[in-house]
């Protein structure tokens, strides 16, 4: 059911609950009709995806049809006659091995197939995502936490910090989160772990994926609320129910705990750092803190670099972002940075009243953004996409700063996180505390 479209909507319908609009495509002409249908952008994906790999994000037409014929060329797309095995129902970013295959683990032999089914699905922009780990005994579901992402929806879940508790959304809408989570986990009849992805856009809580059973996530929750969650799944799956375990009420620890994804991009110079569907990170990380900046500001520690508490700060952030930026940019001012900006973003700064330098942009001359880089000048860039392309300059800029292991920032969201996380150090310092005295054990 899961794992089956039309099985999983229908699930839906019955339990009343929100899914983003989307359909299945074998051809060029199919993808058009259902993103036509449903509203661009879409974010396009083979049947079945290991990491979020062969997913785009498409805003038109011309870029559909050119990602359904490369998909169909390279074979990334599964043929439709997979045996055994039916299209996930969102993002599943877990596949270990697409093929079928027995009883006995032998992979079915798969007839020749033209027809390779694209998922195309409504993306939601600006929107929030969720994860929640939950146990169900099939009486009891406990949620294990509700984990809202830092960075934006879009942005593969492996890839995104998290952070425990959720930080912003609003009660009724983790209540709704909630209701839907165990509803879902007793209609799947789930014995040990769930995890689900929601979006929530404007308030409104639409399920993007379910995994029926443990997620990545795990470890990382149960550190969170101390609780092995794991442990208990397999105690669940013999036997055991959650009363004779002692675990029928969730947890809501008074500390923060923030999960962050390391990055292997120093190996690769050149390489654009900027995230996206397909997952790039190689491991995790985790800080607790007793608030949020301060989590935040660990798990940068475990992962490197480390959060600046002082210097220049290099601010360059997509025009539909500059009104945005103001804000941000003054907290920095506010501790005591200096800041740098190439001409639009300064001008949006200089109107606000906030004092920054200009830096030239790398072909209008020099200093530029990289001279200042090299030369160790700047102790943090924030540079957001510009668009669904790349420019040349950009893409030089951050692997620039990776390779100099200056921090650099790529959404709105990670730049406030990292601004609180700057202030909690300089008014708290550092404090470290084992997991069995956050927990009490």
């Amino acid at each position: 059911i899961a794992e089956d479209r039309k099985l999983f909507g229908a699930m839906l319908d019955k339990l009343g609950i929100r899914q983003t609009s989307g359909g299945t495509a074998v051809t060029e002409d199919e993808a058009v009709a259902v993103a036509e249908r449903v509203g661009y952008p879409v974010l396009v994906r083979p049947s079945f995806v290991l990491g979020g790999r062969g997913m785009q994000l498409v805003h038109n037409e011309t870029d559909l049809r050119k990602y359904v014929r490369e998909a169909v060329e390279s074979g990334t797309a599964v043929p439709a006659v997979a045996v055994g095995q039916a299209s996930s129902p969102a993002r599943s970013e877990d596949r270990r091995d697409a093929r079928p295959t027995t009883t006995a683990g032998t992979v079915v032999p798969q007839p020749a197939c033209a027809q390779h089914p694209i998922l195309v699905d409504h993306f939601l922009e600006d929107a929030v995502e969720v994860d929640v780990d939950c146990i169900s005994d099939g009486e009891i579901v406990v949620i294990g936490a509700i984990m809202e992402h830092i960075e934006e929806a879009g942005i593969h879940s492996g890839d995104s910090s998290c952070v425990i508790p959720s930080f912003s959304l609003k009660p009724e809408v983790k209540a709704e989160i909630t209701r839907a989570t165990k509803a879902m986990a007793k209609e799947l009849k789930v014995l040990g772990l769930m995890n689900v992805q929601f979006a929530v856009k404007d308030d409104v809580v639409y399920v993007l994926e379910v995994n029926p059973r443990a997620s990545r996530t795990a470890p990382f929750v149960s550190k969170a609320i101390g609780v092995q969650l794991p442990k208990l799944a397999a105690k669940i799956m013999a036997g055991k129910t959650l009363k004779e375990l002692g675990f029928t009420e969730e947890i809501h620890p008074t500390h923060f705990s923030v999960k962050e994804a390391v990055f292997p991009f120093i190996r690769f110079p050149g390489i654009d750092i900027v995230l996206g569907p397909e997952m790039k990170s190689t491991g995790e990380v985790m800080g607790i803190g007793e608030n949020l900046g301060l989590a935040f500001a660990k798990a940068q520690m475990a992962a490197q670099p480390a959060l600046p508490t002082c210097g220049n700060i290099f601010i360059s952030v997509a025009d539909r972002q500059k009104s945005k930026i103001t804000e941000l940019a003054q907290g920095f001012v506010d501790l005591g940075f200096t800041l740098f900006a190439t001409s639009g973003t300064k001008a949006a700064l200089k109107a606000a009243g906030i004092p920054v330098q200009k830096l030239f942009k790398l072909n209008e001359g020099r200093p530029n953004a990289l001279d200042m880089i090299k030369n160790g000048e700047l102790a943090m860039i924030i540079n957001t996409p510009s668009g669904k392309v790349a420019r040349e300059d950009e893409v030089k800029i951050r692997s620039t700063a990776t390779g100099n292991r200056i921090p650099i920032i790529t959404t709105l969201r990670a730049a406030t996180a990292s601004l609180a996380g700057i202030r909690a150090l300089r008014a708290h310092g550092l404090s470290v505390k084992s997991l069995q005295e956050y927990h009490g054990i």
